[in-house]
């Protein structure tokens, strides 16, 4: 398949404007395929030639201004437009398309718990072509007109407000001008719980095996969108610029969400069928703010070409968060930003696939290249760095910028430079110098701290290793007696601000505090290393520290140590042993114990080491349960149950709950708890196919799928593992879900002598399946089927080999270049200690 070049896609837009495209789509005809009828009127400005995308199963017939064209000329997945005059034209295109088991175009499911069938589309970045042809690129926006026709009893959804008129037959509301890939429909046999706000029906749909959890959170769900709806009413000057607000969760889902104006699609894990703890809530509320933004930032002003995406993500990230806490019950999100999204922009910046926030356009040549740029760097380092911009700047002159973008673009395109000249027009600080130094640069700066004191002066000074200016507070804390904040607690003496680069030492009155951090508020993008004396305060002290954003920002100081070879693994696993059992903010739990067991323990830990490492691990998790006997804290004692299960290395425990169905003194298993102690019996070789059928029997859902394939990768049998890899890299039949499932559950780090013949294997048989799949199951091989337990130079060098393969996918090429890199610094990590 051809990628669209930047270069053709400017070529283009100077010949073209789009003005409509009238669609209509058959949903009736058979599994396979559906009918796909395009009416595209627009018009040349010059005389020349073009053409249109489309990857049909069948093209049937195409014509231009009445006359028709040969549908053979057709190649991959373009269809040239030759001699064209200036003036209008009318475009007529019929075609048999291809449902998708992979989440890209129109994706099919059926599921198996009523055995009801769902279709939705997903036409990011170049999928559009995969439903209906199209002149496929952000910056030709148009009106689109779709009329659907599908199965008696389904109910079809899409970006405006849908109407039946009789025979299966929907018609949805014209759009305003948006791009190509912002189109949507749903469609299937939904359950729907519907209101109105703000004068607008809001929808909220799922599958109708879902129903009861989806009623069950209604109220909260309706509730969080009313709330930011609102909020962002009032930031915004702009007014909401579509006809409804729907949300669709819908399955087998690649993504979190996609901000599809008017209907909005999400993964249906949303829909939560199993207890969750208040953190993954909250997750799902900012998921939900984060779309929202999008409505504006994204659908409303629109992205030229794909080298500025991150101004959509990053802006809708640092909304979603923003707004969730000013709108909502969840007035933590930072808190969960910083330990859990932060990691994931430092992580991505460190790498030698780092990029900047806002790339140089030539970086971003074509389609395939964009595709590579959704990465911890587009949304969790861009921001970070608009909250630091926020500090900077102040949020009054930030949203005033933000407005006379919304203003001056509005149902059109902007660039960087559009979005820089709009938020200088409202103050007078050198936002051009800060977009250079903030969005055109790689890399991340260390701060670090030293202080000095006198009997009656203290003095921070802070080096800066780096190049960017940063605002700051800087938090002072003491010893108290007041021991409601843990064993050994502190209380603020005082925060105050400070510029980076310093001109000179902070000085402040009084003795040194026992603790100095730096980056207090976590306003800004960078790691930070604490004086030695205030280290030695935090590893004694860090559950006394009254503000969980401060506990945050030292958590994560302690994790980059980690990983920089500067702090021994079971160095960190004592410091969580010793300070989360008095831990209070459930999302900081959540994601230092995630970082102690996938990380510290899992990879950096070397094999000799790993079974204290997960007995550090089971004795934090059992002392975190002790903790949470009287019922009061269920979201804690659920995190900790589910690492307790994963640490386990003998099966007993575990075995007996789930025969007794329930964890003594709760909580009771629900389906997630039963497959998650389940796949690790299958680890531990304490299960069978028996008893995973049986499992399944019981669980027939599309998640009980999901996790018996996890379960019957995960068997420590020769024959499993053959089984598992056939279904991976050599039967094409597995949707994206299932093959993520069988992926999670093959590499264990307990089997890796059973599994050690498949890692040379993988890189030419991932190859061959990117090649086959396209870019969805590709970006799946490359983060969950890799050999991420084979920890070992052999590992490394034949990864290294492989990059110099050409045929490479570019996403599949990007994964491995990310996992070889991580791979590295686990050496290097298990080296240090």
């Amino acid at each position: 398949m051809s990628v669209l070049t930047r270069d053709e896609a400017q070529t283009r837009a100077q010949i073209l404007d789009v003005q409509r495209y009238t669609i209509e789509l058959d949903l009736t005809a058979g599994e396979e395929t559906f009918g796909s009828r395009a009416v595209i009127d627009f018009t040349a400005h010059t005389a020349g030639d073009t053409f249109i995308e489309l990857k049909p199963a069948a093209l049937r017939s195409v014509s231009l201004d009445g006359q028709p064209l040969d549908p053979t000329d057709l190649t991959e997945n373009r269809f040239p437009l030759r001699g064209l005059t200036p003036g209008p034209h009318q475009l007529r295109v019929d075609a048999s398309m291809s449902y998708s088991r992979t989440g890209e175009g129109m994706h099919r499911f059926t599921d198996p718990s009523d055995n009801e069938t769902y279709v939705y589309t997903q036409l990011f970045m170049e999928d559009v072509q995969r439903v209906f042809a199209a002149f496929d690129q952000p910056d030709l926006k148009s009106v689109f007109a779709l009329t659907v026709t599908a199965p008696e009893g389904w109910t079809v959804l899409g970006n405006g407000i849908a109407e039946h008129t009789g025979g299966g037959r929907w018609t949805i509301a014209p759009t305003p001008p948006v791009s190509t890939y912002l189109v949507a429909v749903a469609a299937g046999p939904w359950h729907s719980v519907t209101t109105e706000h703000a004068g607008l029906p809001f929808g909220i749909h799922c599958r109708r095996s879902l129903a009861p959890h989806l009623d069950a959170d209604a109220d909260e769900i309706l509730g969080i969108t009313r709330a930011c709806f609102d909020r962002f009413q009032e930031k915004f000057d702009e007014p909401y610029p579509f006809d409804s607000y729907d949300q669709a969760f819908v399955p087998e889902f690649n993504a979190g969400a996609m901000e599809n104006p008017g209907l909005v699609t999400f993964r249906d894990e949303f829909v939560y069928r199993s207890a969750v703890t208040d953190t993954e809530r909250q997750t799902r509320g900012m998921v939900i703010a984060h779309e929202m933004a999008h409505m504006w930032f994204g659908d409303l002003v629109t992205l030229a070409w794909w080298d500025d995406i991150w101004l959509n993500e990053s802006f809708a990230e640092y909304m979603g968060y923003q707004t969730l806490a000013e709108a909502t019950t969840f007035t933590d999100t930072w808190v969960e930003f910083g330990v859990t999204r932060k990691g994931w922009g430092y992580d991505a910046d460190q790498r030698p696939s780092t990029h900047p926030v806002a790339p140089d356009p030539a970086a971003v040549p074509d389609t395939a290249s964009a595709l590579l740029n959704f990465d911890g760097i587009s949304y969790s380092k861009g921001a970070s760095a608009l909250r630091q911009l926020v500090a900077w700047l102040g949020e009054k002159d930030f949203l005033a910028g933000i407005n006379t973008h919304f203003a001056r673009h509005k149902f059109a395109n902007a660039t960087l430079a559009d979005f820089i000249d709009n938020l200088a027009s409202a103050t007078d600080r050198d936002v051009h110098g800060w977009a250079d130094q903030w969005l055109r640069t790689t890399g991340i700066d260390t701060l670090t701290a030293h202080t000095t004191d006198t009997e009656t002066t203290w003095s921070l000074t802070v080096d800066r290793q780096g190049t960017r200016p940063h605002r700051i507070s800087v938090g002072a804390y003491d010893h108290t007696l007041d021991t409601r904040h843990g064993p050994t607690p502190l209380v603020l003496r005082e925060r105050f601000e400070t510029g980076i680069p310093q001109d000179t030492p902070t000085t402040r009155p009084g003795r040194r505090p026992a603790l100095v951090v730096i980056n207090d508020e976590d306003l800004t993008y960078a790691k930070i290393r604490l004086d030695a004396d205030s280290w030695n305060t935090a590893l004694d002290s860090l559950s006394g520290i009254p503000d969980a954003l401060t506990r945050a920002v030292i958590w994560n100081a302690a994790r980059d140590m980690v990983r920089d070879g500067e702090l021994p693994p079971a160095t960190y696993l004592e410091a969580a042993r010793t300070h989360l059992p008095h831990e209070t903010d459930l999302a900081l739990l959540q994601g230092v114990l995630r970082f102690a067991d996938t990380w510290a323990a899992g990879r950096y830990t070397a094999p000799d080491d790993r079974p204290a490492a997960l007995a550090t691990l089971t004795a934090l998790c059992r002392d975190l349960i002790r903790r949470t006997e009287d019922g009061t804290r269920p979201g804690l004692r659920l995190t900790a149950v589910r690492h307790l299960i994963a640490a386990a290395t003998q099966p007993d425990t575990i075995q007996g709950w789930l025969s007794d169905d329930t964890v003594p003194g709760g909580p009771e298993l629900d389906p997630e708890l039963r497959w998650r102690i389940l796949t690790r019996l299958a680890v531990l070789g304490a299960t069978d196919e028996t008893a995973i059928a049986a499992a399944l029997e019981a669980d027939p859902s599309a998640t009980g799928q999901e996790g018996a394939a996890r379960c019957r990768a995960a068997l420590p049998t020769p024959e499993a593992k053959a089984a598992a890899w056939h279904a991976m890299f050599s039967d094409d039949t597995l949707s994206n879900y299932l093959f993520t499932a069988v992926a999670q559950g093959f590499w264990q780090p307990e089997q890796t002598d059973l599994v050690r013949a498949y890692v040379p294997r993988y890189y030419p048989d991932a190859n061959r399946l990117a090649n086959r799949r396209g870019p969805a199951i590709a970006e799946a091989a490359g983060a969950h089927a890799f050999p991420v337990h084979a920890i070992d130079t052999d590992s490394l060098r034949l990864g290294e080999e492989a990059l110099t393969d050409r045929t490479l996918t570019p996403a599949l090429r990007r994964k491995i270049t990310d996992q070889l890199d991580d791979l590295r610094r686990a050496l290097t990590v298990r080296d240090a200690h």
